[in-house]
């Protein structure tokens, strides 16, 4: 069967001619489907999709674009506001991957799909009747049973709409235990009778809610009369009695593959002369196998990074070992309900091997019999039967692969999930046997299937970390729109949310607390400083002058990192393409995270994951962060980010925090090491950063982190606001994409940077630390926690702390402009000093006690 035989004839007119069955509706309606026949009481013909991926191989792009196409549309008829609060649910086992891609479309919805295997220890949340399918009943298993409970939209997603009974009794069941006020059907095709037209416009005003349909096409399907007899005798004759038109394949391919199995190749497996080899994927962990228990969207960023890592080893794995030839087309075989990761791991090979003049195509395996005929006009053209691999609850049975052999494929890539790894599998009359003995080159991709409530699955090379008191799961991170304004795939906050809490308190107070040791820090928040129209005006002034500046130092530190990835300790020489894993230090490290995530994904094509995770002076690294972190990422990979270096007390906090749990390096990455704490940098000037001339404002409207026994459990991650009131000031955004409009600008001076960086003597020099402590002593401090040297840190103290006095260097220019601005809103002298490595230092008034006063009896001014 040939793309081009294909486009001559269409793939339904065998049974049309036979039937007389008519397909009839939109143009392009014939370009969707085809028709075939098979074994069933209750409908004798099939609708068989070109653009599924179930049961005809298609390009993956094409399976996947027509799904994602629908979730744009939902997106687009919902609107922005109730698209965020959708939730959607396909339908197994046919639709499991379209309706994934239509959340992906969709956006920020979490997805799930109904399954036919039964889960130890997982309660079903619903269930309902597929009245005309081969296998009828649908559990709905969500590890979150809060996910169907929501108020917001429902989309429920099918390969086609043709009575609208699955839909009425999906709905009917789940509006019962939680009604809602909107649903939305999607299918590939609409292809109701005109009977059934009306049924849900009046199902809708029974339950009185709005039920929309989105269909990339519609039609209906023309039976005469006694159309299910003459195709059930017509089924038992093609079967019973093969002729020249049947493939060979139909009625051999169980006895052929039998009776060719040799002895076991790479993993236990063969055909003559033919091994299958397993390839391990290093699917990443904590990241469900598909949405038969849920995956949200923070499941999907962390997808989106591993899968061109994961795509690389399935192209080794298809390589050309003892002198096989390089394969030419290639076919990604899924495995029934498992359909979205293979689809995605087949649409990762298709971008990359396009450029290579190979040919990928994507489809899976089924349980639905359908009658193969080898002739053009019909749509399966050829089958492969073997027994089922995955301890069906219904018993053992017969499973199908349609359209496989005779369609020139020289290598599959066979993705199961390890609920499916078992002997049946690997049998002489297995799937892989049956593959093997018509395919050359067949290739083995297992992933760990997810169960609610289990820990993920060890990973060869990652030893499991111990934190004692740990619970057995801790949640996603947390993502913008809903905490943050950044966008989802631009960081993962591993914090909680704690919004609805009042932490603020006046800055004297706070003051007092912390310094008479009634408090620490991080127990509570400054209010937030609400800049003035002329510090606005500085800081957009600001910006505009160091774009170029930062995104010069961005580039340098990023590239330093991708370069010297590979050398870090624990690396494993199983992965030769490592990338960095970025984990900013919140808040202040987090624009800066981003920023490299852009400069990596903008010049390099790199899509790397990044978190913010909270440290806190004193207190260490949030424990629990890193635990995720570990049960999701290889800890060698994790590169930690901050702003910018004082004196270096995070990175001291940072090495001891991290000292104990296994594989984390503590070394941190600044875009500026103006104390020269350590070797990972951009640069070591200490320039004005705007990021840290506003707090909330410019990271994404997210507070400094909070922790607080009361708040925040041994089993918590520390804890934020997200002050979504103050949206109408936030130039977060802007920040980002002002410099990132400069990355092409700087990219020359970026290259030479990195050269330099990577042959010079980087060893911290401590420099900062040694001159803080003189300045302590000089000014009387005795406390170095008070002194807060770089332009960054003394920018903090004018906003959130009591400041005492400005040290600035002798003719620092327009980069202190914010600085003096400051100083003088709150009456705090600016002395000029010589021989500082700093541009400037902010020293907190020492000793402070209630009435504004200090060490030295003066009022201070509040912000």
């Amino acid at each position: 069967m040939t793309e081009e035989t294909e486009a001559v004839e269409w793939s339904g007119s065998w049974v049309s001619q036979r039937l007389g069955v008519e397909l009839v509706g939109d143009d392009g309606l014939k370009e969707l489907l085809g028709l075939a026949l098979r074994r069933n009481p209750k409908r004798a013909h099939l609708l068989v999709s070109h653009v599924l991926g179930k049961h005809v191989p298609q390009k993956p792009s094409v399976v996947y674009g027509h799904g994602f196409a629908l979730g744009e549309r939902v997106r687009e008829l919902l609107g922005s506001e109730e698209a965020a609060r959708a939730v959607v649910l396909g339908y197994a086992e046919t639709a499991t991957g379209l309706g994934h891609s239509v959340a992906d479309g969709l956006g920020l919805a979490p997805y799930l799909h109904s399954t036919r295997r039964p889960v130890d220890g997982v309660d079903p949340a619903g269930g309902f009747e597929e009245s005309h399918s081969h296998a009828t009943s649908h559990l709905l298993l969500p590890e979150d049973p809060k996910l169907l409970a929501g108020e917001g939209p429902l989309v429920l997603v099918d390969d086609e709409f043709s009575t609208g009974n699955t839909v009425l009794n999906t709905i009917r069941d789940l509006h019962e235990r939680h009604p809602r006020k909107r649903y939305v059907v999607v299918a590939l095709v609409d292809m109701r009778s005109p009977a059934d037209l009306g049924r849900l416009e009046v199902f809708a005003r029974e339950i009185d809610a709005r039920i929309d349909l989105v269909a990339t096409a519609g039609g209906t399907v023309r039976l005469p009369d006694g159309v299910l007899e003459k195709g059930q005798a017509l089924v038992a004759h093609h079967e019973t009695t093969p002729s020249g038109t049947e493939s060979p394949e139909t009625a051999s391919s169980r006895g052929t593959a039998a009776g060719d199995a040799g002895d076991a190749g790479d993993a236990g497996d063969a055909a003559p002369g033919r091994g299958v080899v397993r390839v391990e994927l290093d699917w990443p962990a904590g990241v469900p196998d598909g949405g038969r228990h849920g995956f949200t969207p923070a499941h999907r960023v962390e997808l989106e990074a591993a899968l061109p890592r994961m795509a690389r080893r399935l192209a080794e794995a298809l390589g050309t070992p003892e002198g096989r030839a390089t394969p030419q087309r290639v076919l990604v075989l899924g495995c029934e309900e498992l359909m979205y990761a293979p689809l995605r791991l087949a649409l990762e090979l298709e971008r990359a091997a396009t450029a290579h003049e190979v040919e990928v195509r994507y489809s899976t395996t089924t349980r639905s019999p359908v009658l193969a005929v080898d002739d053009p006009g019909y749509a399966i053209r050829n089958r492969l039967v073997f027994p089922a691999h995955d301890d069906p609850a219904d018993g053992p049975g017969d499973r199908y692969a349609y359209n496989v052999t005779g369609s020139g494929f020289d290598a599959v890539v066979a993705v199961v999930d390890s609920t499916a790894d078992t002997p049946s599998l690997h049998a002489p009359d297995g799937l892989l046997a049956q593959l093997a003995a018509h395919v050359p080159h067949v290739v083995l991709a297992v992933l760990p299937s997810h169960v609610p409530g289990r820990e993920p699955s060890h990973v060869p090379g990652r030893e499991p970390m111990h934190v004692p008191g740990r619970e057995p799961m801790l949640p996603e991170p947390l993502r913008g729109p809903g905490f943050s304004s950044y966008a989802p795939e631009e960081v993962g906050w591993l914090l909680q949310d704690l919004s609805d809490v009042e932490l603020e308190a006046p800055t004297e107070e706070r003051e007092e607390a912390i310094q008479s040791g009634g408090a620490h820090y991080a127990e509570s928040l400054p209010v937030e400083y609400q800049p003035s129209a002329q510090y606005q005006e500085l800081f957009h002034a600001a910006l505009d002058t160091s774009a170029a500046r930062i995104a010069r130092a961005v580039g340098a530190v990023t590239d330093t990192v991708l370069a010297e990835l590979p050398l870090r300790r624990g690396r494993r020489a199983a992965d030769p393409h490592p990338r960095p894993v970025l984990v900013s230090l919140a808040r202040a490290g987090t624009p800066v995270g981003v920023l490299m995530r852009r400069w990596a994904q903008h010049r390099h094509g790199l899509d790397l994951p990044h978190y913010a995770v909270s440290i806190v002076r004193g207190r260490g690294i949030d424990a629990n962060a890193l635990r995720w972190l570990a049960a999701h990422h290889d800890p060698a990979d994790v590169v930690f980010v901050d702003g910018w270096t004082g004196k270096g007390a995070i990175t001291r906090e940072l090495a001891a925090a991290v000292a104990e749990f296994d594989g984390f390096d503590p070394e941190i990455a600044v875009l500026a090491d103006p104390g020269g704490c350590v070797r990972t940098y951009g640069t070591r000037e200490d320039f004005l950063i705007p990021s840290a001339c506003l707090n909330s404002t410019v990271s994404g409207l997210i507070s400094r982190t909070v922790l607080r026994t009361d708040l925040v459990g041994p089993s918590d991650f520390h804890g934020a606001k997200f002050y979504r009131e103050l949206a109408g000031a936030d130039v977060s955004g802007h920040f980002l994409d002002t410099v990132a409009a400069r990355f092409d600008d700087v990219a020359d001076a970026v290259d030479t940077d990195v050269k330099e960086l990577l042959s010079a003597d980087r060893a911290p020099t401590w420099v900062g630390w040694a001159a803080v402590e003189r300045i302590s002593e000089e000014y009387g401090i005795h406390d170095v926690n008070l002194v807060k040297p770089g332009v960054g840190e003394t920018t903090r103290v004018l906003l959130r702390r009591v400041p005492w006095k400005i040290l600035a260097k002798r003719g620092a220019g327009a980069d202190l402009d914010h600085v003096r601005l400051l100083a003088a809103q709150r009456g705090v002298p600016v002395e000029e000093v010589d021989d500082l490595p700093y541009s400037c230092v902010g020293l907190i008034h020492p000793r402070f006690t209630r009435g504004a006063t200090g060490a030295d009896g003066k009022a201070v001014a509040t912000p």
